[in-house]
């Protein structure tokens, strides 16, 4: 058989297995990216069924599949947003990164990991699951809560970190000084400030630029202009992920809107071959030595957030159930956990035992956030129970 032939074949099988596994995903109610992630292991060198080389199209798939993730990120946000959503949760942003980012950084010492290891994983075990999140509120019917805007004002401060973090990250990886560090997120400031001043005073004229009435040049240009600036971030060593998120931002109005609906099936399609790219190069047997160390993260990061989350809805007056959906909300961990861990494995400063450990903490964490988010109501209820009146 040709080469070209075995590859078709290959990319015909992961595609069609990653319809079923999201099939099967959508009736357990959970999130495909633990399977995605399980389908890569399998998969992938010393798993189940090793797969051959499917050639460059998949890492050059899974790059775009990060891009395409940061970018319906920032179509989320308009400037106005994300500047109203800092000025109310910076106090409980900061929280978030003291109780979620320190415990990823001591496993990481723990293991011997050094302060680049550590920088990377409390990045892995901060950073919550805005798909995730969005997606449990949403089933759960918890989008007009009052507690809601706390949640994401919390998420909108954690994407902005990301903003600073993954530039900063980079450079740490590719073994710069310390001063080629603080350059690196003095331009990663530089860029955040100017794309939100372009996007407040000018952003009408981004999406006019971008905007097409007919779907086919709007998508052309909307893909075209986002690996653009993706590309141009990446040479600026800012990260092209931040670039992606930072274009998102600049375009606004109707024209995000169509923007998100059109690229939504792209980046569920280059996504998912992302986290299954990731599975493949992630060797199942270095999983059972950090399983532990995946567990013991989990449990741990699952009081952090609950507690972060019930300290910012306390801040804005909001009640003891409310506080505890708050909490239960920001569990789930997910997409931009793999994708620092992804960008790290990437450079040989990282040991390939870090890739074992995010994939566990986030096979866990994936599957445990919107199960602790559907069931904390009834267990705080249990918990805060008024007691009876006493009879007269």
């Amino acid at each position: 058989m040709n080469h070209t032939a075995l590859e078709l074949l290959e990319l015909g099988a992961i595609f069609f297995g990653l319809g079923l596994l999201g099939r099967l995903a959508n009736r357990i109610g959970l999130s495909p990216i633990p399977l995605y992630l399980l389908g890569g292991l399998a998969f992938g060198s010393g798993g189940l069924v090793p797969l051959g080389d499917i050639g460059d199209f998949t890492a050059l798939a899974s790059e775009v599949g990060v891009v395409l993730l940061l970018l319906l990120l920032g179509l989320e946000y308009s400037a106005s947003e994300l500047l109203t959503g800092l000025r109310r949760s910076w106090t409980a942003g900061l929280l978030d990164i003291i109780l979620n980012a320190a415990p990823g950084a001591a496993v990481a010492l723990i293991l011997g990991w050094g302060p680049v290891g550590a920088t990377v994983m409390a990045g892995v075990t901060y950073i919550s699951s805005s798909g995730i999140v969005a997606k449990v509120l949403g089933d759960l019917g918890r989008l007009g809560n009052r507690e809601t805007p706390v949640v994401l004002s919390i998420l909108v401060f954690e994407d902005l970190v990301m903003a600073l973090y993954l530039p900063t990250l980079t450079a740490f990886l590719a073994g710069v000084s310390f001063y080629g560090g603080l350059s690196a997120v003095g331009i990663s400031l530089a860029v955040i400030t100017v794309v939100l001043v372009i996007a407040l005073r000018f952003g009408r004229f981004v999406s006019a630029l971008v905007d097409s009435p007919d779907r086919e040049v709007f998508l052309l240009k909307v893909l075209g202009a986002a690996l653009l600036v993706a590309g141009f971030a990446s040479a600026m060593q800012v990260s092209a992920a931040v670039g992606a998120f930072l274009l998102g931002i600049a375009i606004s109005g109707s024209t995000a809107e169509n923007a998100t609906k059109l690229l939504e099936p792209l980046r569920d399609l280059f996504a998912a071959v992302f986290f299954v790219v990731f599975g493949l190069n992630t060797d199942p047997r270095s999983i059972p030595p950090v399983l532990a160390f995946a567990v013991g993260l989990a449990v741990v990061t699952t009081l952090t957030k609950v507690g972060t989350g019930w300290w910012a809805a306390r801040r804005q007056g909001i009640g003891k159930l409310g506080r505890a959906r708050a909490g239960a909300a920001l569990v789930a961990r997910g997409e931009f956990s793999i994708v620092i861990a992804g960008l790290a494995v990437s450079y040989t400063a990282v040991p390939a035992d870090l890739a074992a450990l995010a994939t566990a903490y986030v096979l866990i964490m994936a599957v445990l956030g919107p199960i602790v988010a559907r069931y904390v109501e009834p267990v705080a209820r249990k918990l805060v129970r008024t007691p009876a009146a006493p009879a007269t």
